[in-house]
């Protein structure tokens, strides 16, 4: 067995636990230490001090067969010399130490899946990497070669000053050499988002447009996707007990239709109910990775509690939702929807967009980032995360949009913006929009009834919004006449035309002239 690792140069480890069963790893990480059973069955983990991503503390490996091709401006450089030296010390660090490996896949669709090698210090990284990969058969398991290795050495912390680092924490990918290595976090999501970035580099490569989205299917075989960045609400939307789920994080989009790239879910659960979001509430149990939160002394989660982060979380297998389509295949997406948390309160709750108006919003990918689900983020904050996806691109944005471009052409798929952000007011005066209101905009729109309706444009961002639609009040669909202070609205909204305009300067001479006047009316 340990010369499955000795080709990767790990030698004198203590024991290897491969491929372990559920029961056996949430065993050994309670008696670890590495966390606690909650009454629901789930295991609870706390990854403090970092509780969200480190994106400033991503790179990628300078390397003569990628470098021409990677994003520079959006991906921080690290030489070879210093991949290998961290490498190396990450060999001695788990020296005499006992180590978790999980052998799986990401990619449902098996022409265009990787074979990914976890290598874990923790009993409960490698439980979460069984949650959210693909899971394969004994048979498969037998013949297994890995593409791609996460080596997670979470207790290693990286010397700036020697090591070439920002800061004592680091995900490092090697194209060249097919390995992740991840130290100085605890914080599992990194395991999940470093083989997204790698599938963002692979796909476009063979013309398949990977995307950061859920997707869902409707009893009409009509497949929606929903892009958008964590906490504008992909896992809530498309978790819909009338629409079967494919995935929520992570797809591909190629000649035959949309495959999901995990097996898994990672659902924010702050304010989490079961009355609310009942799939998501009844999949988390036992099998399934709790993340940073609170527990009573019933051991009960308390989901309203952000005495830790708001970034909490929990991760379970696709299936553990009832109605999950397996394989996590669909067709051609009928629906788009860009979901964007909008902390100016000015954008509609739902409008339609003309393809020319979705290539610029998905270029702009404009939304606010949530507290808590980066390093340093208290509340939300306006951002422009480019296909809704920055921080995990390796190449530049107009290729994922170009794609996009051809797929729209070739589908006429429906593309909509929806906010569920603000109303009534920026962050501070206004409120969340209300999840029913959500949910019954998008039924409508998903189901076809928005399509017959009058649209009125959008006097400053030119967008196409219904008149009308069922089960939400006429007055919230314009924005405007939810704000007490009209003025103040009137203020805000040219004040995020302007953001718009500025971020997309970037973009000036790269796209043609329908889509760069495709923006808002300044």
């Amino acid at each position: 067995m340990p010369t499955m690792l000795e080709s990767a140069g790990f030698v004198n480890v203590r024991r290897i636990h491969r491929n372990l069963p559920v029961a056996q790893l949430i065993e050994i990480a309670v008696q670890r230490g590495e966390g606690q059973l909650a009454a629901n069955g789930a295991l609870n983990t706390i990854t403090a001090p970092k509780t969200g991503r480190s994106p400033n503390d991503k790179y990628v490996v300078e390397e003569p067969s990628t470098k021409d091709r990677i994003w520079w401006d959006k991906n921080r450089r690290l030489s070879p010399e210093r991949f290998d030296t961290l490498l190396n010390k990450a060999r001695a660090y788990l020296q005499d130490k006992d180590v978790f490996v999980f052998d799986g896949y990401a990619g449902a669709d098996p022409e265009n899946r990787i074979a990914v090698r976890v290598i874990s210090e923790k009993a409960w990284h490698s439980l979460f990497a069984q949650t959210l990969f693909l899971r394969p058969t004994q048979q498969q398991l037998e013949v297994h070669t890995p593409e791609y290795t996460v080596i997670n050495v979470c207790g290693m912390e990286g010397i700036p000053s020697l090591d070439g680092l920002r800061s004592e924490c680091f995900i490092v990918i090697s194209f060249e050499k097919r390995m992740v290595l991840i130290g100085g976090t605890h914080y599992a999501g990194e395991i999940k988002k470093s083989i997204f970035t790698v599938m963002n580099y692979i796909l476009p490569l063979k013309g398949i447009l990977s995307m950061h989205c859920s997707s869902n299917i409707g009893r009409g075989g009509d497949t929606a996707v929903f892009f958008g960045l964590s906490g504008t609400g992909k896992t809530t939307l498309s978790a819909d007990p009338n629409r079967r789920l494919i995935g929520d994080d992570e797809h591909g989009w190629s000649e035959s239709g949309i495959f999901n790239v995990e097996g898994g879910c990672y659902a924010k659960t702050i304010k989490l109910s079961k009355e609310g979001e009942p799939q998501i509430w009844n999949a988390i149990r036992y099998g399934s990775v709790l993340e940073n939160v609170v527990l009573n002394d019933r051991r009960e989660p308390l989901f309203d509690s952000d005495s830790i982060t708001e970034n909490t979380r929990a991760t379970y297998p696709v299936e553990f939702i009832d109605n999950c389509v397996i394989p996590g295949i669909g067709g051609h997406p009928r629906n788009i929807v860009f979901l964007t948390a909008d902390a100016f309160g000015v954008l509609p709750p739902i409008s339609k967009l003309t393809h020319e108006q979705a290539m610029y919003h998905f270029l702009l990918g404009y939304t606010s980032k949530v507290a808590g689900t980066e390093t340093g983020i208290t509340e939300p904050t306006a951002t422009f995360s480019t296909c809704f996806a920055a921080p995990f691109l390796p190449l530049h944005p107009t290729v994922y949009a170009d794609l996009l471009g051809k797929k729209l052409k070739k589908h006429n798929s429906n593309v909509w913006l929806v906010n569920t952000g603000w109303t009534g007011g920026p962050y501070g005066v206004g409120h969340r929009m209300k999840l029913q209101h959500t949910r019954a905009m998008l039924y409508y729109a998903l189901s076809g009834l928005l399509d017959d309706l009058w649209y009125n444009p959008d006097p400053v961002f030119g967008l196409m919004v219904p008149q009308s639609c069922h089960e939400v009040p006429a007055s919230l669909l314009l924005p405007r006449n939810t704000w007490q202070d009209k003025p103040a609205y009137d203020h805000k909204a040219r004040e995020l035309a302007a953001m718009f305009a500025k971020s997309f300067e970037q973009y000036s001479g790269m796209v043609n002239q329908e889509v760069a006047a495709a923006g808002p009316r300044i």
